[in-house]
């Protein structure tokens, strides 16, 4: 069964362009533009197997989603993936506190990135 991977970016150019790629390479995909509707998802019995997430959104950066997404029963310990053109240390530690499982620099390509899903998404 292919596994589900939601992404949360407030780029539609983005969130397109990350959507073939994991669909090309046979997930399936939940997508949400900041990190409110992201946690909406979830809440409303979204489960995806793994989350990858930008940092710089409206209404809810990712950060924060992180924070939130870890408080909603049944995603303690679903891989979270930051995916962002941010490189500060300091938000890295943020998101790791908050239980970010990795972190990528944007651009990664889609081959980069699925090799990476397969690392910390056992099954994928």
């Amino acid at each position: 069964m292919a596994k589900t991977i939601m992404i949360v970016d407030d780029s539609s150019t983005m969130l397109m362009s990350l959507r073939n790629s994991l669909e090309i390479a046979g997930f399936k995909v939940l997508a949400a533009s900041d990190g409110q509707l992201a946690l909406n998802q979830l809440k409303a019995g979204g489960k995806p197997d793994l989350i990858i997430t930008d940092i710089n959104m409206p209404n809810m950066g990712g950060i924060e989603f992180i924070g939130k997404a870890r408080a909603v029963s049944g995603f303690r310990f679903t891989p979270i993936l930051v995916l962002t053109t941010e490189s500060q240390q300091a938000k890295r530690d943020d998101a790791k506190k908050l239980g970010a499982t990795g972190w990528l620099v944007k651009p990664v390509s889609g081959t980069d990135l699925t090799r990476i899903i397969k690392q910390v998404l056992p099954g994928a």
